[in-house]
C-alpha cells in the first residue's frame, strides 16, 4: 500500500486530531503548506511552537490569555458580581464583540456530551461553584449553545446553582436552535444578552 513520506504522514496524523479536520482536509492543508516559502513555513512553525509558551489558562475563569488572571478578571471596571458562563474560549470574544456585556466570564471547556463521554466532572464546573460561594456573585448568565449538549449543560448548571440563591439567567431566544454562540452575528448576540431571561 502506497504511503506518503514519513514527514507528511506525521503531519497528516497530527492535523486529523484537530476538530473538524478529516483526512482529505488534512491533505489539502499539508500540500498547501508545502507550496509556501521556507520563511512562511518557519513563521507558521514558530507560531505553533510558541502558542503554549505564550498563552495560559486564567486560574479564575479558565479563559485563554497571555497572563493570569486574564484581562477580563483583572479589569476592575467590569462588574465582578455578574458571571457569564460559556462553553469555550471563543465564545468570550464573540460576546465581547457585542459591546453590551460588562461582567466577567467562566469558561467550562466544553459541554456535557454523553456520546463523547464528557460529563460535568470533565468540565470546569466545580471551579464555578467554588467561585460563586467564595466571591460575591449576584447573577450567573448561562450562555450555552442552543443545541442538545448546550441545553443539557444549562439544565445541569441551573439545578446545581438553584440552592445558592443567586439570580440565574440565560440568553434570550434570538439565537437559532442548533447554532453556535461563537458564530452568531454581534447584533443578535447582543440582543440575546440584553433580553436574557430567568433560567
Amino acid at each position: 500500500m502506497a504511503t506518503y513520506p514519513p514527514a507528511i504522514e506525521r503531519l497528516l496524523a497530527e492535523l486529523t486530531r484537530l476538530p473538524g479536520v478529516g483526512p482529505k482536509t488534512a491533505e489539502r492543508y499539508v500540500f498547501s503548506l508545502l507550496r509556501q516559502s521556507p520563511e512562511r513555513l518557519k513563521n507558521f512553525g514558530y507560531a505553533i511552537e510558541h502558542l503554549r509558551e505564550s498563552i495560559v489558562a486564567c486560574q479564575r475563569c479558565h479563559n485563554f490569555d497571555d497572563h493570569s488572571p486574564c484581562r477580563y478578571c483583572a479589569d476592575k471596571h467590569r462588574d465582578q458580581s455578574v458571571v457569564c458562563v460559556v462553553a469555550d474560549a471563543p465564545d468570550v470574544l464573540a460576546i465581547e464583540h457585542t459591546g453590551v456585556y460588562h461582567g466577567v466570564y467562566h469558561v467550562l471547556g466544553g459541554s456535557v456530551n454523553a456520546v463523547e463521554g464528557i460529563g460535568p466532572d470533565q468540565l470546569h464546573m466545580h471551579d464555578l461553584f467554588t467561585r460563586i460561594e467564595k466571591e460575591k456573585v449576584s447573577e450567573v448568565i448561562l450562555a450555552m449553545n442552543p443545541d442538545i449538549e448546550g441545553e443539557t449543560t444549562a439544565l445541569y448548571l441551573k439545578k446545581a446553582l438553584e440552592p445558592l440563591n443567586i439570580k440565574i439567567t440565560q440568553l434570550a431566544r434570538g439565537i437559532p436552535t442548533g447554532g453556535d454562540v461563537t458564530y452568531v452575528d454581534e447584533t443578535t448576540l447582543g440582543e440575546a444578552i440584553n433580553h436574557r431571561t430567568a433560567a
